[in-house]
């Protein structure tokens, strides 16, 4: 068992992407024979394209399935990797890996969504109080403008932010969690990037409870 010790962290991370490479947009429409999220609207494999499908159901079953994935990962090493010498670092680099999953799923040809729900998920993980403080800026932010891309970039940026000022100071900074915080908000923003064009031209698409997408 102790010649095993030095590899669980990695068996942790490489566990966190496995579970966040299961790309539940395309999972979900497929059980509820919906039309793949990957061929209509942005194209997006996440919660907010399969909403554009009509679907108001699949699109929460996503929503909560994406998020689920990043809290796993997280939780379980939080609850049972103590025994195994897995700290708080590896915590947060395991949920890092499922949002990277997410991004990058190898079970669909390393083509999936932009993270949203599944960061949400990791911020629950990590902090009930930091993913619901990043949660309500995303729900505050999406009511008043109606962007969804808005939003999260906006959540990304004060997702380190609320850590800092909030676990953060109150409690010890760890700087294994405030990279992969640091990470996914840049990933995310990556994933962004063409949104942010669209934002800035002003033609990005609003949200639009109820629409559904015509074939």
């Amino acid at each position: 068992m102790e010649s095993m010790t030095p590899y669980f962290p990695w068996l942790a991370v490489l566990a966190g992407y496995l579970i966040g490479s299961l790309s539940f947009a395309v999972i979900v429409s497929r059980v509820m024979g919906l039309n793949d999220p990957r061929t209509f609207g942005s194209k997006n494999p996440g919660a907010t394209n399969v909403l554009r499908s009509g679907s108001k159901g699949a699109a929460i079953i996503t929503l909560l399935l994406d998020a689920a994935k990043g809290w796993l990962p997280v939780v379980l090493v939080k609850w049972y990797g103590a025994a195994y010498g897995l700290g708080e670092g590896t915590m947060a680099m395991a949920g890092l890996a499922a949002f990277v999953g997410h991004l990058y799923p190898v079970f669909f040809k390393f083509k999936g969504g932009k993270g949203v729900a599944t960061a949400c998920g990791v911020l629950l993980g990590i902090s009930p109080v930091l993913g619901l403080a990043a949660g309500a800026t995303w729900l505050i932010m999406a009511y008043f403008f109606r962007y969804s891309s808005l939003a999260s970039l906006t959540a990304a940026v004060f997702a380190p932010v609320y850590y800092i000022f909030g676990d953060g100071v109150a409690w010890y900074l760890n700087k294994g969690v405030m990279l992969a915080l640091s990470l996914m908000s840049i990933l995310l923003i990556y994933r962004h990037v063409e949104n942010i064009g669209k934002l800035l031209k002003g033609t990005e698409s609003r949200l639009s409870l109820g629409k559904k997408v015509r074939h």
